[in-house]
């Protein structure tokens, strides 16, 4: 198959995903990211892909995630953040919390055990603080081998699943008994739907295609800048410090590029103009469907059928123990039970299951709240990830 063919295949390839979800709802609760994992950890485990082509696969990964990270942080509204209730924003320093707490425990009872323990608490911190793209993105920036991405990312897909379980059938009922109600008021504001995330109608007509088009091109731009940021770094380093060492300074080249994209990328969302543009998002999550099945492709099936029982036990210990540990604080600080679920859920599993939630609660005040928590999620989990995963390894080795 020549590089070309390849190539197009793995753009292409989400596309029919994305349309086989909107169209099939049984295909949709599967999820497309799902899909493309499987799809390209059957690819690549087949013998069907030529020669070399991992390094073809390799490109596509590097490209994939500096240029949806533009795009998923354009069309957030910093503004909003400050209209939140101060119990809910509360709750959501609450959550960060127990997961700060929760992946460090787990990282001094495996680091012994899992070498790149550090590197996997760094990517849960991501994914439950903010969603899928976090852990990307922070597995890009710490240099994680494929095969350990995917074995994290199914332990989690595995969790994440008894978890949301758990919250739409039980959740209400035993935090009730530890948690006070929730107190409803008049609703206000817009309703949303978890398809504000995976509502790919219209992209393609011409008032949403153009301007999308140049975002995608200034998602383009911060790339370069960012890609200049990360070469011009060890110049302005080396003039400020006699004990500049550059060697040292390559270990952490794509945490700088990638933290680099994420701020400008927030930046740009102050631009009302850049805010507004419809689906940006969503074109986002496009290009990390292209990412899941170029990593999908390059896991090796025979790691993952004998999975190390550590890393599962460290993804169902942080999923279930920041729930716990979330509960508890809210127990103390008196956070009633609603609020408590829903920003759990935001931070866990991500905005697009905030209705899911709302809905089992039978409490739909809680929506926005949910989802603009899990936005932030979004544009903080990359620095909480790789911060602390870089702490984690320099000061607990």
């Amino acid at each position: 198959m020549p590089t070309t063919a390849l190539i197009a295949f793995y753009i292409l390839f989400p596309v029919l995903v994305i349309y086989l979800c909107r169209k099939y709802s049984f295909i949709d609760k599967i999820g497309a990211v799902i899909i493309c994992y499987a799809v390209g950890i059957l690819i690549g485990n087949t013998g069907i892909l030529p020669e070399g082509s991992a390094k073809t696969l390799d490109l596509i990964m590097t490209i994939a995630i500096p240029l949806s990270l533009p795009l998923l942080l354009f069309s957030i509204d910093i503004k909003k953040w400050s209209r939140l209730a101060g119990k809910t924003l509360f709750s959501m320093f609450l959550a960060i919390f127990s997961i700060v707490i929760t992946t460090f425990i787990c990282y001094i009872i495996f680091k012994d055990m899992l070498p790149d323990s550090w590197k996997i608490a760094g990517m849960l911190m991501g994914v439950y603080t903010g969603g899928t793209p976090n852990m990307a993105a922070i597995g890009t920036a710490l240099k994680v081998d494929p095969t350990t991405f995917i074995m994290v990312n199914t332990a989690d897909v595995i969790f994440s699943s008894l978890y949301i379980f758990f919250l739409v059938t039980i959740a209400q009922r035993v935090f009730l008994l530890v948690l006070p109600p929730f107190k409803k008021t008049t609703v206000a504001g817009q309703e949303i739907t978890g398809e504000e995330f995976t509502d790919y109608t219209g992209i393609f007509s011409k008032a949403k295609l153009l301007p999308l088009v140049a975002a995608f091109f200034l998602s383009v731009l911060i790339f370069a800048v960012s890609a200049g940021v990360m070469y011009g770094l060890p110049f302005v380093l080396s003039r400020v410090s006699a004990n500049f060492d550059p060697t040292k300074y390559k270990l952490f080249e794509i945490a700088v590029i990638i933290l680099s994209i994420t701020t400008l990328g927030i930046l740009a969302s102050l631009v009302p103009k850049i805010r507004k543009i419809d689906k940006t998002f969503q074109l986002g999550m496009y290009v990390i469907l292209i990412f899941c099945t170029a990593v999908g492709s390059l896991a090796d099936l025979k790691k993952l059928f004998t999975m190390a029982p550590e890393i599962f036990v460290f993804v169902g210990f942080c999923v279930f123990g920041t729930l716990l540990l979330h509960v508890f604080l809210s127990f103390l600080f008196k956070i009633d039970a609603d609020t408590t679920i829903i920003v759990s859920t935001s931070a866990i599993c991500s905005p697009p299951f905030v209705p899911v939630i709302a809905g089992a609660l039978k409490n739909k005040e809680i929506v926005i709240s949910g989802v603009t928590t899990g936005i932030i999620g979004y544009a903080i989990g990359n620095y909480l990830g790789i911060t602390l995963a870089y702490l984690y390894r320099a000061f607990l080795p």
